[in-house]
């Protein structure tokens, strides 16, 4: 298993427009997108084969890639269909295919896949476009790595520091947490929340009561947040990470809830909040990146960081070319205070 057999988001399927031409990094490969004359998108390696310049500059016609420098035209399999200087005398050749990549589309976004040895499937976004639920999304770039931007989104005590009245504010209140590692996931259900959710508490949870709150992390780039407060007080908080470079991280955001008759109202201010604790975060994963940067990474860890460390094994075991299925599962209980 290795990194480059998942899925990864390239764009918002509104975004990859017929004639647009993307340009896109993940796992240091330069790719080029857009849509073939059937719809369905295409991912090709941003290099021209003639003179080496990059494809993403060019042009759909057709639903083929034309290269911005002498012309050469791209069909959707790679396959060069037309070489201008040639004329007449140009002749198809299996040799001059630029490398394609799978793609797939699901839930307003289009994925790519790098490597297609092991079956896999793009994770599926909660509650998207389901009656009754709202979705708010949000795309952000990340000076750091995946590793520390998903440990960063399923953290909660580093809330009361950087968030501090928008999310939490220090109480020294004692939560426990049930963390659990299986088949390539992790999963952190918390107990003893109540009304420390920031200005936001009058809103989402009134009459104070027990909140069910639950972290995940999926392999090997997905995390989802979920809160439930009521049949009407329910929120997801999903990112897709994907690894651009060893220290840059584009992250796709959903915010999807159900707030029952306060939904529509409730879109713009969802947005502008979840903006503003991600820029807050931006600040604090970028001193990180650069701290590592200059002094490598060794964390000291705390009882609360178990489940960073259950994420960093299955993070490590994909890295080293394992399955982190089996690794064995899991489990430990505990204390900490926000």
């Amino acid at each position: 298993m290795q990194f480059e057999d998942f899925w990864y988001v390239v764009a918002l399927s509104t975004q990859l427009k017929p004639k647009t031409v993307l340009q896109r990094t993940v796992l240091e490969e330069w790719l080029v997108i857009f849509r073939g004359e059937n719809g369905q998108p295409v991912a090709l390696r941003d290099r021209c084969l003639h003179r080496n310049t990059r494809l993403s500059g060019g042009k759909v016609h057709q639903g083929q890639l034309q290269c911005p420098y002498h012309g050469w035209q791209y069909a959707p399999t790679g396959q060069v269909t037309n070489v201008p200087a040639e004329g007449e005398q140009f002749a198809a050749n299996s040799n001059r295919c630029a490398k394609a990549y799978d793609t797939c589309e699901q839930d307003g976004y289009v994925y790519v896949r790098l490597r297609g040895g092991l079956e896999t499937q793009p994770f599926a976004m909660p509650h998207f476009q389901t009656p009754g639920w709202e979705t708010v999304r949000v795309i952000n770039r990340f000076a750091n790595n995946v590793t520390n931007c998903a440990e960063n989104f399923i953290d909660i005590p580093h809330t009361v520091s950087v968030h501090p009245g928008i999310f939490r504010t220090a109480r020294q209140q004692q939560l426990a947490m049930t963390v659990t590692r299986h088949q390539g996931s992790v999963t952190a259900t918390y107990r003893n929340e109540t009304n420390n959710l920031g200005w936001s508490r009058w809103f989402l949870n009134p009459q104070g009561h027990e909140i069910c709150h639950r972290d995940s992390f999926h392999m090997p780039n997905v995390t989802s947040v979920e809160y439930t407060m009521g049949p009407h007080r329910r929120c997801f908080i999903t990112s897709q990470s994907i690894p651009e470079t060893e220290n840059s991280t584009l992250v796709y955001t959903d915010v999807t809830f159900n707030y029952g008759i306060w939904n529509k109202l409730a879109k713009p201010l969802v947005r502008w909040t979840a903006q503003r604790i991600i820029d807050q975060d931006l600040g604090a994963l970028g001193v990180q990146g650069d701290a590592i940067a200059k002094y490598g990474t060794h964390f000291h860890h705390t009882p609360a960081d178990t489940i960073h460390i259950f994420v960093e094994s299955i993070r490590d075991a994909i890295a080293t070319g394992k399955d982190p299925r089996t690794l064995p599962d899991q489990s430990a209980d505990i204390t900490f205070w926000v």
